[in-house]
């Protein structure tokens, strides 16, 4: 494992415990210059986990509570007129940081969880026809609740599909929780860690992420994958472009998060779940095939032929 990412998965795990597949996760979006959506029920650490990630870079974090009250200029900023001058001034709004925290996202009104979208997907900001270039590198990391629908709005699929993984946490194991419970007795873990890399190291990482390689019969694999959910019975709506180029860059991340400067065919399958399942509409049968959209992404996994060489 690359020395840099060993150091960052090593900080974020003194304060999320037993949780090390969905840190390396975390740290292969933020390799690929993706964006996170951590779904998962309250209490098992989404928002610990989006903040150890944040204070372990050197960079600037911003968190916004998603709130039915939230203004698109929140996220974005807004032009005030300034008096003496006779002009106006652009307030610049929580998206202006390396890592955006939108805690609760299915909160926000649609019109507010559409101002993220070209904040996710262009990483800039277009306001009074300018526009405004967002500092690299740039992450949204956003958390939401499955189970609670009370106050919520559905996230489109428009906006599922500008998330380039969708990660869970989990209930911990007894040991597990046993742990939190010994770190937590005194203070919150998450003021105990600090920086252990800059932004310039992020950037230099996501640069050699890209140079790795991989072979012609890897990527046909991808697409094979890809073009079996646009295929399926059970699946309405399969993955788009968007979600094989995805799938390639997550794929990328995590062999050179293990050390290797070349994809092979257990990278791709390591990645499928968390990067297409999301992106997927089942049908009224698929719901009674499948159930969820991740054993969808599993039992096609499982059909698909694996190259050998």
């Amino acid at each position: 494992m690359n020395e840099k990412i060993s150091i960052l998965i090593g900080n974020i795990e003194k304060v999320i415990v037993g949780k090390r597949e969905t840190i390396i996760q975390a740290v292969a979006a933020l390799l690929t210059e993706g964006h996170v959506l951590v779904e998962d029920v309250p209490g098992v650490g989404k928002t610990q986990l989006a903040a150890a990630l944040a204070r372990s870079v050197n960079g600037t974090f911003s968190r916004v509570q998603m709130t039915p009250d939230i203004m698109p200029s929140d996220i974005t900023g807004f032009s005030m007129l300034d008096r003496e001058k006779g002009d106006f001034n652009f307030k610049k709004g929580a998206a202006f940081c390396n890592f955006l925290l939108a805690d609760e996202i299915n909160r926000a009104s649609p019109k507010s969880q559409s101002a993220l979208l070209e904040v996710m997907e262009e990483h800039q900001v277009s306001a009074d026809g300018v526009t405004y270039t967002l500092p690299r590198p740039f992450m949204v990391l956003a958390t939401q609740n499955p189970v609670e629908t009370y106050g919520t709005y559905h996230l489109p699929e428009a906006q599922m599909d500008r998330f380039i993984m969708k990660i869970s946490m989990g209930y911990p194991t007894v040991s597990e929780e046993l742990s939190i419970l010994e770190r937590n007795e005194y203070e919150n873990p998450i003021s105990k860690i600090s920086d252990v890399l800059d932004t310039e190291d992020i950037i230099e990482l996501q640069e050699k992420v890209k140079k790795v390689e991989a072979a012609e019969n890897v990527r046909q694999y991808i697409l094979a994958i890809v073009n079996a959910t646009r295929n399926d019975e059970g699946i309405k709506l399969g993955v788009s472009p968007r979600g094989s180029i995805a799938l390639y860059k997550t794929s990328k991340a995590l062999a050179f998060i293990k050390g290797r400067e070349y994809i092979t065919p257990q990278d791709v399958k390591d990645c499928c779940v968390c990067t297409l399942a999301h992106r997927l509409m089942l049908s009224p049968k698929g719901k009674s095939m499948y159930d969820t959209p991740e054993r969808a992404m599993e039992n096609i996994m499982n059909r698909v032929a694996v190259p050998t060489e």
